[in-house]
């Protein structure tokens, strides 16, 4: 089995994780349907995991090394600068932007036969920016080591992407900014130059709590979830309290309480506080063991890919995955503040699971071509000619 093929199973297996969970979180008291496997299958989540296991396959054949390594600028990623910004700039567009909880981050369209579906532009965003730093990295070359034709020039058009989602989602913008600094340091930019650059960026994250309330309310409550715990601690508390709720082994699935009006968001930012809670730490442990397989697998492959270009694409998305699971499990769990990112390929929505799952194709077919590259070698090796007896025993 090769590191790719464990990439493939660990996120089929989260989707049927995410697709299974999402199905448990939606039940209600006195449903008039009940749920089964053939409800499971025939729903939205699930035709969701299809289309992310499509954009898998496509993505693992598509010439992503041959638009990464482009020379001509018509051509390149430099173009999706300019589709990220426009995507982002569509939530806020009358008739398309749609508001949830107070919050402007998606845009709604209505697919004839499908209904209506929701667009987050955040992660068109978010993918597209590794895309362009991987690209930015090596056609810069050398240039990247310098401030001003380098790093700066570098995260000039991602902190115009970062700045415009961070009016909508702090979160997203903070990670995007971070996962384009480790590419390009890993592309060659100082580290003396990041340490430069970094109080500008932690002036931008103050001012961007700052002037939502609701921000330096969750801040707050961290420190203190029950000085506020109707309020901005709310989250938090139930969170807490579906994850102790669990045991060792959970109370079963389907059989969880906190979804029942207790903790808002369990479909999305919180799935992972209801896995606890119906499947206890044996779930969490399974969880937790598969993002491990599955950045472990990834960097794997990233370290056998010889294409510089390729790597930091491939390091990009290990980078994006790992930070993001990090940061929603330390939410849920009271590590770390409220935020509202979700756990890849397990909490609900389509856009993540389908550009996710895309961008983990991208791995695969780095993997497949490594493969291809290595058994090539392997037959072009001249072949080792074993002596005879008598050339052995010939004296010298």
């Amino acid at each position: 089995m090769r590191p790719g093929h464990l990439v493939i199973l660990c996120a089929i297996a989260l989707l049927c994780l995410g697709v299974v969970m999402v199905q448990s979180t939606g039940l209600t008291i006195g449903a008039g349907q009940p749920i089964s496997f053939s409800t499971i299958a025939l729903s939205r989540p699930a035709a969701y995991m299809g289309l992310a296991l499509f954009a898998m396959f496509i993505a693992s054949w598509a010439p992503v090394q041959r638009f990464v390594e482009s020379k001509r600028i018509v051509a390149s990623p430099v173009w999706m600068i300019p589709m990220a910004l426009g995507a982002c700039a569509l939530v806020y567009a009358p008739g398309i932007s749609r508001e949830v909880n107070g919050a402007t981050r998606w845009i709604g369209v209505t697919v004839p036969g499908i209904g209506a579906l929701s667009i987050q532009p955040s992660e068109i965003a978010k993918w597209g920016a590794i895309l362009f730093v991987a690209w930015f990295a090596v056609w810069r070359g050398p240039e990247i080591k310098r401030l001003v034709g380098g790093l700066a020039m570098g995260l000039a058009p991602v902190a115009l992407i970062s700045g415009l989602v961070l009016l909508e989602d702090l979160g997203t913008a903070a990670l995007i900014g971070a996962v384009a600094v480790i590419l390009l340091v890993a592309g060659g930019a100082r580290w003396s130059h990041v340490f430069a650059l970094a109080p500008v960026a932690g002036l931008v994250l103050i001012v961007g709590v700052l002037a939502e309330p609701y921000r330096m309310r969750r801040l707050a409550a961290f420190v203190d979830p029950f000085a506020d715990p109707a309020g901005a601690g709310y989250h938090a508390i139930q969170s807490m309290a579906a994850v102790a709720g669990g045991g060792g082994f959970g109370r079963g699935l389907g059989f969880g309480l906190q979804k029942f009006g207790y903790l808002p968001e369990d479909q999305t930012d919180f799935i992972f506080a209801i896995i606890c809670e119906e499947l206890g730490l044996v779930g969490a442990t399974l969880v937790l063991a598969l993002y491990i397989g599955l950045l472990w697998s990834g960097w794997t492959i990233v370290r056998r890919e010889r294409s510089a270009a390729m790597q930091l694409v491939g390091l990009g998305v290990l980078a994006t995955v790992g930070f993001q699971a990090i940061i929603n499990l330390a939410a849920v769990t009271g590590l770390g503040p409220t935020k509202g990112i979700a756990l890849p390929l397990v909490s609900s929505g389509g856009t993540g699971w389908v550009l996710t799952a895309a961008s983990l194709g991208i791995l695969v077919g780095m993997d497949r071509r490594i493969a291809m590259r290595e058994d090539a070698e392997r037959e072009n090796e001249p072949r080792r000619i074993t002596p005879s007896m008598d050339e052995l025993c010939e004296p010298a």
